[in-house]
C-alpha cells in the first residue's frame, strides 16, 4: 500500500485522531449479524442472503495481493473462506492441505485481491447516463439534473437504476459502494438482494425532493430508514445532507445531531468546485470546510466527497478531525471542478478513498479507470512522476477506502478474521502482456487491467460473480427496463 516508512508515520498521525465511533459502528454491525443469525430476519425486512453454515471456499493458485500492513504479496497463493470470514491466507500448497474438502475457485495465472470500494456514487443516476454532458457543475446540476429528478425519479426509477448500477459495479469487481440519493430504503433493498455491501445515505436537501417534500418529512424518513437497517451485516445506513450550499446551517446541525444520536456515518459533498466555495463564502463569510468546522460537523463519522478546494490549513483540520475523503477524479475533470490535492491530504494523514461519482456525470461506474486516472492526474499536475504510485492509487480503492469509510477493521485487505470480500482478476488479456502478475502486480492492476478482466467476485463469503457472469441479478431484464427508461427520457426531451 505505502512505503513502510511513510506508512508508519501516517499510521501514527492517524492514530491520534482515531475515536471509538468507527469501532462502535462495526460492533453494531457484528452484533446485528449475530442477532440475525440466531433469530432470522425481522418481519417486514428483506431476506438476508447468507452462506451455508460451515461452508468453506478456497480461492487458490493466483498471485495474492493482500494490502495488509506489511504489503504482503504471495506469488502462488490462496485465500480460505469459512462462512463469511477469511480463515487463512498463504501459499497455495499449504492452504490447500489445510482445507482439502473446500469448494475451489481456480485463480491460476490471475490475481486475488480485496474487493474494490467505491467511496462515492449515486447509483440510480445510471439511468441519466449521457443525458447531458460538457457543462460546468452548477449548470449541469441546477438546470438539468435537479429538474430531471423532479420529473422522473420515483421508487421504481430508483429500484431499476440501482439494479443496473449494481450489475455494472459487480461486473467490475466493486464489492462495496457508498451512495447518496433518494428512496434509500429501495437502494438498500436492492444492494442487499444482489449481495453487495453498501453504505447508503438518505439525501437531505432544502427543497422538495423526489421522495420527501419537506425537511421534516425527510428527517422522519431518514430516522425510520436508519432504524430499519442499522445492525445489518452488509448495509450501513447513513445520514446525507447534500452540501453546505443546499442545506441551511440549522439543518446541517440537525442532520449531524441525528447521525450522532443514531451512531451512523454522515455523508456530504464538500468543497467540490469554486462556485460552491464562493457561494458559501458570500453567505457565511467562511469557506465550506471552515464553515462546517464552525458548525461542529467535522468529525470522524464524516465522509466528504470531492474536497477539491481545501486550503493547506483545512487539510490539516480534516486530518485532525478524522474526516474521510472520497476522491472522484474523472467526474471532477469532466465538469472542470479542479484537481483535489490528494497527495497533500495523504501526506497530512487524511484517509482518502476513491469514487466514481454518479454515472450522470462520469459517465460510468468503472473504478479501475478512476484508479488509473488518479495515478496519472496527480503526476501531471504536480510535475512529479513518483507522486501517487500504483500501489498507493490501488490502496485508495481497497484499504484506504475502507479507512475513509471507517470500515478498515472489516474490509479492505485480505487478512484473517476480516469479511470475505475478494475478487479474482485475469491477467491473460492482450492489453496485459507480457507482464507477469507476480513481477509487479500493482503496475499490472493499475495501468493495464480493465473492469472486464474481473472473473470472480466474492462478498461475505458468497460467490456473486463467477466466470464474468453476475449470479444475483437478471441482466436481460435489467437492460430491457433501462432501455424503457431511456426511451421515456428521450421522449420527454423532445
Amino acid at each position: 500500500m505505502w512505503h513502510r516508512e511513510r506508512s508508519t508515520i501516517l499510521a501514527a498521525r492517524r492514530g491520534a485522531t482515531e475515536s471509538s465511533h468507527r469501532r462502535r459502528i462495526w460492533l453494531l454491525v457484528v452484533a446485528g449479524a449475530l442477532v440475525l443469525a440466531c433469530q432470522g430476519a425481522p418481519v417486514g425486512e428483506p431476506e438476508r442472503a447468507a452462506v451455508a453454515p460451515g461452508q468453506v471456499l478456497l480461492v487458490t493458485g493466483g498471485t495474492v495481493v493482500t494490502f495488509d500492513p506489511r504489503g504482503t504479496v504471495i506469488a502462488e497463493g490462496a485465500v480460505a473462506v469459512v462462512e463469511d470470514r477469511i480463515a487463512a491466507v498463504g501459499p497455495a500448497p499449504e492452504i490447500q492441505a489445510s482445507y482439502p474438502a473446500a469448494e475451489r475457485i481456480d485463480a491460476r495465472g490471475g490475481l486475488i485481491l480485496p474487493g474494490l470500494i467505491n467511496a462515492h456514487t449515486h447509483a440510480p443516476m445510471v439511468l441519466f447516463r449521457g443525458l447531458v454532458d460538457d457543462l460546468e457543475l452548477m449548470e449541469w446540476l441546477e438546470e438539468y439534473i435537479f429538474p430531471a429528478e423532479a420529473e422522473h425519479v420515483d421508487e421504481e426509477f430508483v429500484r431499476w437504476g440501482t439494479r443496473l448500477a449494481c450489475l455494472e459495479m459487480l461486473r467490475g469487481g466493486i464489492t462495496t459502494f457508498v451512495d447518496m440519493y433518494y428512496f434509500d430504503d429501495t437502494i438498500a433493498e436492492e444492494a442487499e438482494r444482489c449481495g453487495m455491501r453498501a453504505v447508503v445515505g438518505e439525501t437531505l436537501i432544502d427543497f422538495p425532493a423526489p421522495d420527501n417534500k419537506t425537511w421534516e418529512e425527510a428527517i422522519a424518513y431518514t430516522r425510520r430508514f436508519v432504524e430499519r437497517w442499522r445492525g445489518h451485516p452488509r448495509i450501513t445506513p447513513a445520514v446525507a445532507p447534500h452540501s453546505a450550499y443546499t442545506v441551511s446551517a440549522e439543518h446541517l446541525v440537525e442532520a449531524h445531531r441525528l447521525a450522532v444520536e443514531l451512531e451512523v456515518p454522515l455523508l456530504i459533498h464538500l468543497a467540490e468546485d469554486r462556485a460552491e466555495i464562493e457561494r458559501v463564502l458570500e453567505r457565511t463569510g467562511r469557506t465550506s470546510i471552515d464553515y462546517l468546522e464552525e458548525l461542529g460537523i467535522l468529525d470522524d463519522r464524516l465522509l466528504a466527497a470531492h474536497v477539491v478546494w481545501p486550503t493547506a490549513s483545512e487539510i490539516e483540520l480534516l486530518a485532525a478531525r478524522g474526516v474521510g475523503v472520497a476522491h472522484c477524479p474523472q467526474s471532477n475533470m469532466k465538469v472542470a471542478a479542479g484537481v483535489a490535492p490528494v497527495p497533500a491530504m495523504i501526506e497530512a494523514g487524511v484517509a482518502v478513498g476513491i469514487g466514481t461519482d454518479g454515472a450522470g456525470s462520469n459517465n460510468d461506474l468503472n473504478l479501475w479507470e478512476e484508479v488509473d486516472t488518479a495515478a496519472k492526474l496527480h503526476k501531471v499536475t504536480s510535475g512529479d512522476p513518483t507522486v501517487l504510485d500504483a500501489r498507493q492509487a490501488l490502496a485508495m480503492a481497497t484499504i484506504e477506502g475502507a479507512r475513509a469509510l471507517g470500515l478498515e477493521e472489516q474490509i479492505g485487505s485480505l487478512e484473517v478474521g476480516k469479511r470475505a470480500d475478494l475478487i479474482v482478476v485475469a491477467a491473460d488479456g492482450f492489453h496485459q502482456q507480457p507482464q507477469r502478475p507476480e513481477e509487479n502486480p500493482y503496475s499490472l492492476l493499475v495501468y493495464s487491467t480493465k473492469a472486464s478482466d474481473v472473473e470472480t467476485v466474492v462478498i461475505d463469503g458468497r460467490v456473486v460473480v463467477r466466470d464474468r457472469r453476475v449470479l444475483t441479478l437478471d441482466e436481460a431484464e435489467i437492460l430491457a427496463r433501462a432501455a424503457d427508461y431511456r426511451r421515456a427520457l428521450t421522449m420527454h426531451e423532445h
